[in-house]
């Protein structure tokens, strides 16, 4: 395995990431009738901010640490910053919590969590953290043919969440295969996708390719924490929300430009967000 989460976790990738999946959570709990959660690439699940991997880039502290002492947060963050809070000491951030467990934990007794990861080490990792969930699920696999595997669930609704590692020349391409594949079977759920932004062509190119593919609502959310250039590494990142508009579209135009303000490594951190399919 290449690509290892504990170098970045807590990084602005992850907030932008994980507070517009607290917000969808939030968007489903609304609703009486049970979800289901499908979370394809779910790494150890939880992340030692002490650790020699954290401490090496000490990402974090230009994400959530900034993040959790800022002032003037907007009312859309709150769900997000509650369940990293959660998981910590008071007043400490010890500990970052991954995607799997802050969809456990917003999980009510009826609603359900598959989370795969294909690394043996990491699976057993992520198992042993959500041991306290009845209703959470690990298994160790791909999560692209879980997409298959799995869709549509026996609730009828729920959430994908998609989240790359990016190791591979062709993941934005496997992406969207898999992706479009996944709506078409199962096209009332909501997906959200995760993507680097080191190559805005690639990016461009996957977002096009899935509104080509059909889809009916389909909106980008993107975060730079400085001005993209050329070779200068992954500067931002993006979420392609499908089905997410009506939960997404006010809290992410309210959390962007905070976020660009609070979270920003130089000039040009901007935040914004376009339809790509749909009104």
């Amino acid at each position: 395995m290449n690509y290892r989460h504990g170098f970045h976790a807590g990084n602005h990738a992850d907030v932008l990431k994980h507070a517009a999946l607290m917000l969808l959570l939030a968007h489903l709990r609304a609703q009486a009738q049970p979800f289901a959660v499908l979370d394809t690439h779910g790494g150890r699940g939880s992340y030692d901010l002490a650790s020699a991997e954290a401490l090496r880039a000490g990402e974090f502290r230009h994400g959530i640490a900034r993040l959790l002492t800022a002032r003037d947060v907007p009312a859309s963050l709150a769900p997000y910053l509650a369940a990293v809070r959660a998981a910590n000491p008071p007043g400490a951030l010890m500990v970052y919590p991954g995607s799997p467990l802050l969809i456990a934990g917003a999980l009510r007794p009826a609603d359900r969590l598959l989370a795969c990861e294909l690394h043996p080490a990491e699976s057993a990792a992520l198992a042993a953290a959500l041991k306290p969930w009845r209703r959470a699920r690990v298994e160790t696999r791909d999560g692209y043919g879980a997409l298959k595997a799995t869709l549509p669930p026996p609730e009828k609704r729920g959430l994908v969440l998609i989240d790359p590692p990016f190791e591979k020349p062709d993941e934005f391409q496997t992406l969207a295969k898999a992706l479009l594949a996944a709506s078409a079977r199962w096209p009332q759920g909501v997906y959200l996708v995760w993507y680097p932004l080191k190559d805005r062509a690639a990016a461009d190119a996957f977002l096009a390719s899935v509104a080509e593919g059909g889809v009916r609502d389909a909106t980008a959310y993107e975060l730079y924490v400085r001005a993209p250039v050329a070779g200068g590494g992954m500067t931002g990142s993006g979420l392609l929300a499908i089905n997410g508009a009506a939960a997404l579209d006010a809290a992410m135009a309210e959390a962007l430009p905070f976020l660009a303000r609070t979270l920003a490594q130089g000039p040009g951190a901007k935040g914004a967000a376009r339809r790509i399919a749909g009104a």
